[in-house]
């Protein structure tokens, strides 16, 4: 690992120069941020535009917000389904604070379990805590008295939920894990876990408790995806595979262009003509090291391997 540890730090002084970017290709972490940020500006774009036509906010969450909002009423949700995906993405115009101070939590939980899990766990594990704190809600609304007044008043927004899941989804992989190490050997992570439950808990107080528990909702999610996790099943994998087979659906199927002529001449069955020695390349560096920043250095073929301790050697000359 020492070798791909020496070729990060050459790969970021690299593109440093090169470009400037959010994060890595591929990065889901930046995708996921950049998602929210887009749907928090189209709700903006379209508030500014209603305000300066003079238009009530009443209109205007009669006619924007409500299509983006989780309603607290099934009825209402079977007219509405896709808010069941979009109410984690979008913070209403009037919660510009709550939105940045959720990206500011996201990015950093988010970091530290791309760290400690992989590329692939974050956007899965911020999706399952919106799914868990939308049923959360709308189960307050029909079992909880106090609260079942509201059903069909009720809406829920925002990223908390799905923030919560990858906080404690991270928290869960390692409660010891610190951070500012220079102070006193650092703090907990789960200390900062109890500080952002608190935090949250105590901006939706004041509102009804089936935001409360929307957002807890989302943390027993986070938990009980490492649960599973640590025994053997990712609930990541079907995820990144659809959406792998989403994102290929139009693409040529392999082999589809392929020449005859290469298919007649080229045929040697299971001998090998030659053994051809690579030659280092920084795109090929580049490759590998995009593929350990994805899935890690345990996945990386015995080609792989030799080629980037072939490109270390090289780089010790």
């Amino acid at each position: 690992m020492g070798e791909s540890d020496r070729f990060h730090r050459n790969e970021f002084k690299q593109r440093r120069k090169s470009r400037f970017t959010l994060g890595a290709d591929g990065n889901a972490l930046t995708a996921l941020f950049a998602l929210n940020v887009v749907f928090f500006l189209i709700l903006m774009v379209l508030q500014v535009g209603f305000y300066v036509g003079e238009k009530t906010p009443d209109f205007f969450y009669t006619t924007v917000v409500q299509w983006f909002e989780l309603p607290s009423s099934l009825t209402k949700l079977s007219e509405r389904p896709w808010t069941l995906f979009t109410y984690v993405f979008t913070e209403s115009g009037a919660g510009i604070i709550r939105g940045i101070t959720n990206m500011i939590w996201l990015w950093g939980f988010g970091y530290i379990l791309q760290q400690m899990a992989g590329n692939d766990k974050i956007i899965p594990v911020y999706i399952y805590g919106g799914f868990t704190g939308a049923i959360f809600f709308i189960a307050a609304h029909y079992f909880i008295p106090p609260i079942a007044m509201y059903k069909g008043v009720n809406g829920i927004m925002g990223a908390n939920a799905g923030v919560m899941a990858v906080a404690m989804a991270t928290t869960a992989i390692d409660p010891n894990f610190r951070f500012f190490t220079q102070i006193r050997n650092g703090i907990p992570i789960w200390v900062l876990m109890t500080a952002y439950i608190l935090i949250d808990f105590a901006g939706v107080a004041s509102t009804s408790a089936a935001y409360s528990l929307a957002h807890l909702g989302g943390a027993l999610a986070g938990f009980l995806f490492v649960v599973f996790l640590r025994r053997g099943k990712d609930g990541s994998v079907w995820m990144n595979k659809a959406y792998f087979k989403f994102i290929t659906l139009f693409e040529p199927k392999p082999g589809s262009n392929t020449n005859p002529k290469d298919a007649f001449f080229y045929k040697t069955g299971d001998r090998k003509p030659f053994t051809k020695t690579t030659s280092v390349t920084q795109q090929r560096v580049d490759e590998i090291l995009d593929k350990i920043n994805q899935k890690g250095y345990h996945f990386l073929t015995d080609e792989e391997k030799a080629f980037l301790k072939k490109a270390a050697d090289d780089e010790a000359l």
